[in-house]
């Protein structure tokens, strides 16, 4: 057993972390290249994520750490009588979020939201970014409704080194962050995806579905 990682203290997102990390992606606002306003609406991680969400249709959703709303974009095409809010720490990102999607800047430790506001949640490689976990992901579930549902799609543990990471950013394991939906949600699953439904997974992402 680890014991040393058990007892190891856990990160804390210190007012001057959040700040460098907000600055960060304030600046990174203006790289289109490598955070598009945009994503090709065929990828596997859409598709996965309408499919657990199901029909929003008169229903309230939140993309947590949405950037500049590459997925909520997508939403508001395909579910366009959905209520979509954006969620993310840069607001220089959330100038780029379209019209008619609801924003506020705040952190995923902290969000701005009273209890069981939405029907539905979905985070896309943003709750690497939290620095505190945990908390991060009882808040998300603190927002959701009883009955709601939650994706998470981010990277797997076990292929980190494979790209270059701000000091701060933390990957996955795939039972890791099954228990910590498991506190606050009644089912829980979780699995390999690649960006394309034909193409086998390399290992790199993963997909955890949830239902509070």
């Amino acid at each position: 057993m680890d014991w040393k990682g058990i007892f190891a203290p856990k990160p804390k997102l210190t007012p001057e972390l959040e700040e460098r990390i907000r600055r960060s992606f304030d600046e990174s606002s203006r790289d289109e290249e490598h955070f598009p306003s945009t994503i090709d609406p065929r990828i596997y991680h859409v598709k996965l994520l309408l499919d657990h969400l199901g029909d929003l249709n008169g229903k309230r959703a939140l993309d947590v750490g949405c950037g500049k709303g590459r997925f909520a974009r997508v939403f508001q095409e395909q579910e366009p009588r959905a209520e979509l809010w954006g969620l993310d720490i840069s607001e220089e990102m959330l100038r780029f979020v379209p019209e008619g999607i609801h924003t506020r800047a705040g952190s995923m430790t902290a969000l701005p939201f009273e209890d069981a506001y939405f029907d539905g949640a979905y985070a896309t490689e943003s709750l690497e970014h939290a620095v505190e976990i945990e908390k991060a992901v009882a808040e998300i579930c603190r927002v959701v409704k009883p009955g709601g549902r939650i994706v998470i799609i981010d990277k797997n543990q076990e292929q980190w080194g494979r790209l270059q990471t701000p000091a701060w950013e933390k990957w996955f394991g795939r039972r890791e962050m099954e228990r910590l939906l498991a506190r606050h949600c009644r089912s829980v699953s979780s699995r390999p995806i690649s960006y394309w439904e034909d193409v086998a997974p390399d290992g790199l992402f993963l997909a955890w579905l949830a239902e509070k």
